[in-house]
């Protein structure tokens, strides 16, 4: 019988490759906590409609990628593509704006129907950071700060750029989106199918074309900078300014874009040249328009999601988890103190292990093997005296111990 495969795009992992995204998550954790970013869960599953709405039924995510499906209750549910749909969402329906301005922090799985490839999987892990009700530009420069100091954390900082551009305010956006579409148009003929696509539905999006020929349309596209009036001017100012205090280097990127016309002003990007085709490892953007376009009255935010593989491929394995002790029981009683011994030591603190199969020496072998510092011997002598044989697997030495103070001992 053909063993059963895992489904498609989905990993299982086992030792260092589970304890890197472990590693990951645990920096993620300390670095919020510096910043005083609560921690929220959200449901795995939405209704269809919250990221049709926010993400855009028009994107590749909604119409080709979402995991979608109608439960026995005739509903159409979707597992969420990103966390920042299912946040706002919960910021409207559990009254989370008596808590604005609000900052909070998800990590978990995430779901896209895509082509597997280094990196991107279809079963996925995000970290999300979020400030909710916060309209000022200092709002961007903590974000952005969390972000930076997060790979700082990891310890890969150096060779991940954050690039950074302004999608102004809701006047610039509409001037430069016209723009853009006069411009565009006089190329129609030259453009890629999904540009063409995009011209009527979302035109900036052609400024984050691959194609090679829409590159080089794009290259005499007009420029946000042309459109910016005073305030959304201002307003980036304040941001590149406060970065700049805060100690965390920055490159402009007048092509980066969001399509969706609800997102305003900042949109920024961690890139890195160390991981091929997907060298983003943390994205976002400031979104006034997202919790207005969930039914919600108006509310400015500012988030950013992080790919956990993305960033595990990134740093070194953390060290494995190795026992203080190994405890090797000789016959039937042994075994039975030796189960109380080990509970005991665990209550203490104390990292331990039980060998209880094969002869003396592969037991020893296997403690060693496991990194563990000492291996205690029992058996009935021992336990007919009250004690163990301690042995310090790194010099050999060996001596009789208490079995009323093993945990000294041990400590010792």
């Amino acid at each position: 019988m053909t063993p059963v495969q895992p489904v498609r795009g989905t990993q299982s992992l086992l030792g260092e490759d589970a304890d890197r995204l472990a590693a990951v998550v645990a920096a993620f954790d300390r670095v919020r906590r510096l910043y005083g970013f609560k921690r929220v869960e959200v449901p795995t599953i939405e209704h269809t409609a919250v990221f049709a709405r926010t993400i855009g039924e028009t994107t590749d995510v909604v119409s080709k990628e979402m995991y979608s499906f109608e439960d026995r209750g005739g509903e159409s549910i979707t597992l969420r593509p990103e966390f920042t749909a299912g946040i706002c969402r919960a910021y409207l329906s559990e009254g989370w704006q008596q808590y604005a301005p609000l900052k909070v922090t998800t990590h978990g799985s995430a779901f896209r129907y895509e082509r597997p490839q280094k990196g991107r999987f279809r079963e996925f892990h995000q970290l999300d950071a979020e400030i909710i009700g916060a309209a000022e530009p200092q709002a961007d420069v903590e974000l952005l700060s969390f972000g930076y100091q997060l790979l700082q954390e990891l310890g890969i900082a150096e060779g991940i750029t954050l690039e950074l551009n302004t999608l102004g305010d809701p006047e610039t956006r509409e001037a430069w989106r016209a723009s853009l579409v006069d411009y565009f148009q006089t190329h129609r003929g030259d453009l890629s199918e999904d540009s063409v696509a995009r011209l009527d539905r979302n035109p900036l999006r052609i400024l984050d074309s691959k194609d090679a020929k829409d590159k080089a349309i794009c290259a005499g596209a007009p420029n946000v900078d042309e459109y910016l009036t005073a305030e959304a001017s201002a307003f980036f100012a304040a941001v590149t300014a406060g970065l700049d205090a805060a100690g965390v280097p920055w490159k402009r990127n007048s092509r980066l874009v969001r399509g969706l016309d609800y997102y305003r002003h900042t949109a920024f990007e961690f890139v890195t040249d160390r991981l091929g085709a997907q060298g983003t490892v943390i994205a976002g953007g400031r979104y006034d328009g997202l919790i207005e376009a969930l039914g919600g009255p108006h509310t400015p935010a500012v988030g950013w999601a992080a790919g956990v593989e993305r960033l595990a491929m990134m740093i070194d394995a953390p060290e494995p988890l190795r026992p203080a002790v190994v405890v090797v029981p000789l016959g039937g009683r042994a075994e039975l103190q030796g189960q109380r011994i080990v509970a005991g030591l665990r209550r203490e603190g104390v990292a331990a292990d039980m060998s209880y199969r094969g002869n003396m020496k592969k037991r020893l072998g296997r403690a060693n093997d496991a990194g563990a510092a000492y291996a205690l011997i029992i058996g009935d002598d021992e336990l007919d005296r009250g004690e163990a044989q301690l042995k310090d697997l790194g010099t050999g030495e060996q001596r009789a111990v208490s079995l009323d103070l093993l945990t000294e001992a041990i400590a010792r």
